[in-house]
């Protein structure tokens, strides 16, 4: 298992690790490069932890990330997946809206892969113009004597008019003065929550709450997820501040959205009420609002974390038998293992999409339609 190796290519390597049959290596000279090899743009690829794959076309990163989506899904679940994948794709560059920097003895930057070493940087070429904004200013407060050395890591989330800065890790509490201070450098930086304008609603996300992190696709997401499904009842779990809610509850006669985040469950109900839709938001783990739900939805839209689903609402899911069920998966490996257990129940795979979220790194995001046999 060596990283920056394309297929094909043949590469001198260094070994850092090996046990039961499993070999981990560094690349150190690639002596026959594969022909989808490019040089990658950003100074700091192979050293940040950020990116994974700048040094393939993006062409390619794309049909990779299939060909990787299959042999998972194969590997870990014995699910086959659809003789056809789509795949729904964006700008690869500038595409993030949310970043985390960290700080250590007066430098910033992110961590080098696996490590606690700081690589600092002055600008990334997958976050947003607004984000490279406030990683210059940023930079610059950190050399002012107000700043506060024991801040560890920070988060930062924009609208591209707004950005919202998280402290999430610090040896010691943090002043309002720091926040107010940051808010006269970076606009909205002292604002508790960000209003972010999608082509059909606004939704208010505050500190904490989960928002997608691709800022030229989220239109497309939310067309994937909701699809044209109409009818009388509709549920999203996992629902965060309400991305995919809103749209479905002006399709269905009765939506509930079920999310688990305190903030985010707050920002759910405020954006339901500003946007006049008829929808019922729950504060509840989804496995406990399926526990106790004794009415089969028409349909049911997950958006789960890097864990997927789990057994306990998987098995939930089984019991109410709602005609269709989409799952909108950011980790192959937990979604086959999901899939498999709902094909093994009743369920089959309608079509399933591969919308590439996350350019240049190796991370997978699929939408999957599943309807009831």
């Amino acid at each position: 298992m060596a990283p920056f190796v394309l297929p094909g290519e043949r590469i001198e390597a260094r070994v850092i690790q090996s046990r039961n049959g499993f070999t981990q290596a560094v690349p150190e000279v690639i002596l026959t490069p594969s022909p989808e090899r490019i040089d990658a743009p950003c100074p700091h690829f192979s050293r940040c932890g950020g990116c994974h794959l700048q040094h393939a076309g993006y062409t390619f990163q794309v049909a990779a990330k299939r060909d990787i989506l299959r042999e998972v899904l194969a590997r870990v679940g014995r699910v086959e997946a659809p003789e056809e994948i789509r795949t729904v794709t964006g700008e690869p560059w500038g595409y993030r809206n949310r970043i985390q920097l960290h700080f250590q003895n007066g430098r910033m930057g992110f961590l080098e892969a696996g490590t606690h070493t700081l690589r600092p940087i002055s600008n990334c070429p997958v976050a947003s113009p607004m984000l490279n904004t406030a990683i210059g200013a940023l930079e610059r407060m950190t050399h002012n004597r107000r700043w506060p050395r024991f801040i560890r890591s920070i988060e930062l989330f924009t609208n591209e008019t707004q950005v919202q800065l998280n402290v999430l890790e610090t040896g010691a509490g943090v002043s309002r003065g720091f926040f107010t201070w940051c808010g006269e450098v970076i606009p909205g930086a002292d604002a508790p929550s960000l209003e972010y304008v999608t082509g059909r609603d606004t939704f208010r996300v505050s500190h904490g709450a989960f928002f997608q992190v691709n800022r030229h696709l989220i239109d497309a997401l939310v067309d994937l997820a909701c699809g044209e499904e109409t009818g009388r009842f509709a549920l999203d779990l996992y629902a965060g501040v309400g991305l995919f809610s809103l749209p479905l509850s002006r399709r269905f006669e009765r939506a509930e959205a079920v999310e688990s985040g305190r903030l985010a469950a707050a920002g759910l109900r405020f954006n339901a009420e500003r946007a006049a839709v008829p929808l019922h938001g729950v504060q509840l783990a989804a496995e406990a609002y399926l526990a106790a739900l004794d009415t089969t939805p028409d349909f049911i839209l997950a958006d789960p974390p890097r864990a997927g689903l789990g057994r306990d609402a998987v098995q939930h899911l089984l019991r109410l038998r709602a005609p269709r069920l989409r799952i909108v998966s950011c980790d192959p490996a937990t979604l086959a293992r999901d899939l498999a257990a709902l094909l093994a129940g009743g369920y089959a795979i309608e079509e399933q999409t591969l919308i590439d979220l996350f350019p240049q790194t190796f991370h997978v995001e699929t939408v999957t339609t599943l309807v009831l046999r």
